[in-house]
């Protein structure tokens, strides 16, 4: 693999890291602030959102440049995103902070995934896919459990100010080993919004909401189910982060290489795992070692879908790299805004935290009815364009 895929991961660690770290410190932010724990969540919900709205829109904005001049401007717009969070005050300006932060994060994915992808041979895009959002589950297995280590004992703000260093480092990073490609053709936006008119591009984008949405319903308010629930102190959920991280990594790895074999039944499969493995958790949680172990099975059956869900809709999209690749980030995120709304609806309703990973259960069901709507239509495509071989979107 090459060394730019490395660059890449770090970035994607660096981004990672900012959007996660909050979840750790989520009760510590509502008592900071003196809001609600559902209103504390609503700071995942606002980057989310911001990732959804920005995507295209930063898609936009950067497709008359060259992708690793592209990726340096979104990287400068994450710095300066996670400066306002470390100095912000106040809720208002944090929402507006996680918000303008979050706007490189889309473009920075989808652009990202098309780099990493065309940096390898055809069989082996997943996996290079895989290796760049590896940045993504280290965020978990280290970034997050440190940050949370940090904010508890430096307050919360601490971990923005050692992300936007990060940020600085993968700046120069980018910048120095990211090679500019001579031959890149130069994106036709209005081409490329042309190819939306494929109905297999919205199911594959609904696809990856669902999934998303069924993660992040639970993971959302995983920090306070483990201390109200399972009774785990707060330097305990830490190390339970870290081994929801360790579970995030192994999935990541795995997945890649389920994608690159077949990425129909591998997809079909991980979401059925994961509407399990999430509703068991409503009986594990109340005692430490099942429900230790019950997450790291979560976290690895998850995020083994996350590059099989990239190519997925780079698949259908081929013609249209640049912006389905960004717009499938804005899905994940807008299907994480939707699982902590679910969340905290269900416990705002007063069905308590319990409650919630029955809720991530039902969503990752609704996953697998996407993707089976998203491999008949691919198969139509198929036969409407006379190709009789199944391609990997099918298989």
């Amino acid at each position: 693999m090459p060394l730019a895929l490395l660059v890449l991961a770090l970035s994607a660690f660096a981004i990672g890291t900012t959007e996660f770290v909050i979840m750790g410190l989520l009760p510590d932010v509502a008592r900071s602030l003196a809001v609600s724990l559902p209103s504390a969540g609503w700071l995942i919900s606002g980057y989310a959102l911001g990732v959804a709205i920005g995507a295209p829109i930063m898609a936009v904005a950067t497709a008359s440049l060259p992708r690793k001049r592209a990726l340096l401007i979104l990287m400068g717009v994450f710095i300066v995103g996670n400066l306002m969070c470390a100095v912000a005050a106040d809720y208002g300006f944090l929402m507006f902070a996680r918000v303008v932060t979050a706007l490189c994060h889309g473009a920075f994915f989808g652009i990202g995934s098309v780099v990493a992808a065309s940096l390898v041979p055809e069989n082996k895009k997943a996996s290079a896919v895989a290796l760049m959002f590896t940045g993504l589950t280290l965020a978990n297995v280290l970034g997050v459990p440190l940050g949370t280590a940090l904010g508890q004992f430096a307050g919360w703000r601490t971990p923005f100010w050692a992300v936007t260093v990060l940020g600085v480092v993968a700046l120069a990073a980018l910048a120095k080993v990211l090679p500019t490609l001579k031959d890149e053709k130069k994106t036709d936006l209005r081409s490329e919004f042309k190819q939306l008119g494929s109905a297999g591009i919205w199911a594959a984008l609904a696809t990856t909401t669902f999934f998303s949405a069924a993660m992040f319903a639970l993971f959302t308010y995983v920090a306070p189910l483990l201390e109200e629930v399972t009774h785990v102190t707060p330097h305990g959920v830490t190390w339970t982060l870290f081994l929801i991280g360790l579970g995030l990594t192994v999935g990541n790895y795995v997945g890649g290489r389920l994608a690159d074999w077949r990425l129909g039944t591998a997809l079909t499969g991980i979401f059925v795992l994961l509407a399990v493995a999430a509703a068991t958790l409503r009986w594990t949680s109340v005692a430490l070692i099942p429900a230790e172990i019950n997450l790291f099975i979560w976290a690895m059956v998850a995020f083994a879908a996350v590059p099989g869900l990239q190519i997925n809709v780079m698949i259908f999209g081929k013609a249209a790299p640049n912006l389905v690749a960004t717009l499938n980030i804005g899905a994940f995120n807008v299907g994480n805004a939707l699982g902590a709304w679910v969340g905290g609806l269900v416990i705002g309703q007063g069905l308590g935290l319990q409650a919630v990973p029955l809720a991530a259960g039902a969503l990752a069901l609704v996953a697998v009815v996407a993707m089976q709507l998203s491999l008949r239509l691919a198969r139509k495509e198929a036969s409407a364009l006379g190709i009789h071989t199944a391609s990997p979107a099918m298989g």
